[in-house]
């Protein structure tokens, strides 16, 4: 009887379709269909998009099930996006989301 393959890709027997463009900070990047933002920046190798108020700590995915908020984004304009929630879009345009993500404070 023939073994089943370990990755994950081999186990379900997917086939991922075309990656398709976005940006992160103008820089242009790649996503699979599906896969989260979090996800997808990970794969470009970058590890925080999210700086804290005050102090300016860099912050990226910690919990990585929408818990946390460490994730925090800029999606389109919108902040506050839990980057480990939003599936990538094609065309997105996701930025580093610097402490509250608001302009003006509350």
């Amino acid at each position: 009887m023939a073994r089943a393959p370990r990755d994950p890709l081999g186990l379900v027997r997917a086939e991922p379709t075309e990656s398709y463009p976005f940006t992160f900070d103008g820089r242009p990047l790649t996503a699979l269909p599906g896969q989260s933002l979090a996800a997808a920046l990970w794969a470009a190798g970058i590890l925080s998009w999210r700086t804290t108020r005050g102090a300016g700590a860099p912050r990226g995915a910690f919990c990585g099930i929408g818990t946390c908020h460490d994730c925090l984004a800029t999606v389109n304009g919108r902040p506050n996006q839990r980057a480990c929630l939003v599936p990538v879009r094609p065309g997105d345009a996701v930025t580093t989301q610097e402490g509250t993500g608001r302009d003006t404070p509350r």
